[in-house]
């Protein structure tokens, strides 16, 4: 969406004296609701921090560096439904947030990203720091402005922001010239907006929801497949509604874990490259899919022309780019998915579906995530360098995990960073909740878990928040301990450090020989000792931090984790060469799932698939 013509009709309220363009800024901040900006200060955007510094309302964090800080914004923005707020100077403060916005357009994350601009008379200059926002972000982005009008700064942010929120969420940036927040004018704040062109309330049709009700009376074997539109739209309850008056299976995408409890009797779990072989299966065996909130990810599909080919395809979106992209759906609607939940649950009736329960049952109990302490790792200098032998002190990443759902009893919110932790954080802790998983999924940005947490732990002070992390990821973004130390937000981090970047062995153990290709993060001159040192960098930002080699240790450290009032570092050190499983190969079906590390693909061929 590049350009949105706008008709005002505002009852105008209007200030009876002149303001500054920055101070102008802030209270349109404020008047949206904002409470908390993450914000980094440069030479084009110290107007608006002199204005920041004098706001009763906002709470401005200064991140460490900017991505850092984006993703802050993110996390925050992930928990609680709202816009998350960040703000850089022009040039390389603009350009460092450049990730966290594609991560915010890919998983569809309501931001508002305010940059300073150069003056309005030097830009396309080569002024100093000068860089073309308004043209760079086009593709990553919702919409984008550049304010040449001190006027208009009013208009913008209200623009902004029910863009960010509203239809199917995304990142909205805004970049001011320094001339322009120093600029002054008697501001008029619209109350109201009328988009020409941009209607984001989009609704079934009644004909359509007595379609999809007659297509599930007369199904045999439904599976509903559900993303982050779901926990977008806050319909969570809604999905869960509809699953339980139909009886039919649910499964999601690694965007929409939360939408339903992990351990809901109807859950499925997550699906694709990953997920649940229970869910890989279902999807394929289905004679009706109803896909909900999703956009067909390669992740899950594998081959798209494989993928669900048997059933029948409903696809509600809010976003009608998204309607047949990817995989063609035999009944596609364009809805707000929370309107058409509660319209259906108004209609649809449930059906014992009693053999495909029961052959999902068996697939669950055949197929559950499992892991055990195979050659590999027993040979593995892991055991050989750190343990000295002690097979029985090994600690595998799973269990990490998996005592940590068990300490905090599953009331947690987990962030992550990206690699094979991801997965395996999403596989072994049982969410319950929507919003209480915070993952990069369609960009896969390293270094977004633990600023990610810093974020939902400002909006949820008395909830614990935990960064599962891998080393690879975690000192990306390290130096945001230095904000959790300053700031007091005590959001910690658990990282699975196997000194290696352990997706990308994976993939060279399974598809390149094991030739290593600049994979090992630690010092090959001493491998016997654990490089960086996690717990002396912390310590460095003041932030308490252990290590730790022996699974008799484990419990314990991360008890006084969980115990600490302040940020804090476990560093768990684990084999690298374990590997993230099932998984189904990239680009290809079910049929060739790998299950375990003795499986051989085209297991599903021997199960009648």
């Amino acid at each position: 969406m590049s350009k949105i013509q706008t008709t005002i009709k505002p009852k105008p309220i209007a200030e009876t004296s002149p303001m500054r363009g920055a101070d102008l800024v802030v209270r349109c901040l404020e008047r949206e609701g904002v409470e908390l900006v993450f914000a980094y200060p440069g030479g084009a955007s110290m107007e608006l921090h002199q204005s920041l510094t004098r706001s009763k309302q906002i709470r401005t964090v200064l991140p460490r560096h900017e991505q850092g800080g984006v993703f802050a914004a993110e996390g925050y923005a992930r928990a609680t439904g709202k816009a998350g707020v960040a703000m850089a100077t022009s040039g390389p403060g603009a350009t460092n947030l450049v990730t966290g916005v594609a991560d915010a357009y890919l998983d569809s994350i309501p931001l508002v990203v305010i940059t300073g601009q150069v003056p309005s008379h030097m830009i396309g200059k080569g002024a100093f720091q000068e860089t073309d926002v308004f043209g760079l972000s086009v593709p990553i982005v919702k919409h984008s402005y550049l304010i040449l009008n001190v006027e208009d700064i009013p208009q913008v942010i209200k623009e902004a922001f029910h863009i960010a929120t509203t239809g199917r969420p995304g990142p909205v940036w805004i970049d001011i010239p320094k001339s322009v927040q120093q600029g002054h004018c008697k501001p008029v704040f619209p109350e109201k907006l009328n988009f020409r062109g941009y209607n984001a309330d989009k609704r079934i049709s009644e004909i359509a929801v007595n379609e999809i009700a007659g297509l599930i009376e007369k199904s045999e074997r439904p599976v509903i497949y559900c993303g982050g539109g779901i926990i977008s739209a806050n319909a969570s309850a809604d999905l869960i509604e509809f699953a339980e008056k139909t009886n039919i299976p649910v499964t999601t995408t690694l965007m929409g874990i939360g939408a339903i409890p992990a351990d809901h009797k109807l859950s499925m779990q997550w699906l694709g490259m990953h997920g649940t072989v229970t869910a890989n299966y279902a999807v394929d065996k289905s004679d009706l899919l109803l896909a909900f909130g999703v956009r067909f990810d390669d992740r899950v599909t594998g081959k798209v022309s494989e993928f669900a080919k048997h059933g029948t395809i409903v696809h509600i979106d809010v976003d009608p780019s998204e309607i047949n992209k990817n995989k063609v759906a035999h009944l596609p609607i364009v809805s707000d998915i929370k309107y058409a939940l509660q319209q259906l649950n108004k209609v649809v009736k449930g059906k014992p579906f009693k053999a495909w329960h029961t052959q999902i049952n068996e697939w669950k109990a055949k197929f559950p995530f499992r892991y055990r302490v195979n050659d590999e790792v027993l040979r593995s200098e892991y055991v050989r360098e750190f343990l000295h032998g002690k097979t029985d002190e090994i600690i595998m990443p799973q269990y990490a995990i998996e005592l940590l759902d068990e300490l905090t009893k599953g009331d947690a919110i987990i962030t992550t960073g990206v690699g094979q932790h991801q997965m395996w954080a999403a596989q072994y802790f049982k969410i319950k909740h929507p919003r209480t998983f915070l993952t990069s999924a369609g960009l896969g940005s390293m270094g977004y878990g633990y600023p990610a947490a810093l974020g939902a732990k400002l909006a949820f002070p008395n909830k614990e928040v935990v960064d599962i992390d891998g080393d690879g990821s975690f000192v990306m973004n390290i130096q945001e301990l230095g904000t959790a130390h300053i700031e007091h937000i005590a959001a910690k981090a658990l990282v699975l450090n196997n000194q290696h970047l352990g997706m990308v062995v994976q993939w060279e153990d399974k598809f390149y020989n094991s030739n290593r290709g600049h994979t090992y993060l630690g010092d090959p001159e001493h491998p016997h000792k654990v490089y960086p040192d996690f717990v002396a960098i912390s310590k460095g930002f003041n932030v308490p931090a252990e290590r730790v080699f022996k699974k008799s240790q484990l419990r314990a450290a991360m008890q006084r984790m969980l115990d600490s009032k302040e940020p804090y570092v476990l560093d768990v050190i684990v084999p690298y060469t374990e590997h993230v499983l099932p998984m189904i190969p990239a680009g290809k079906t079910v049929r060739e799932i790998i299950v375990d590390a003795d499986s051989k693909p085209n297991l599903g061929d021997n199960l009648g698939l």
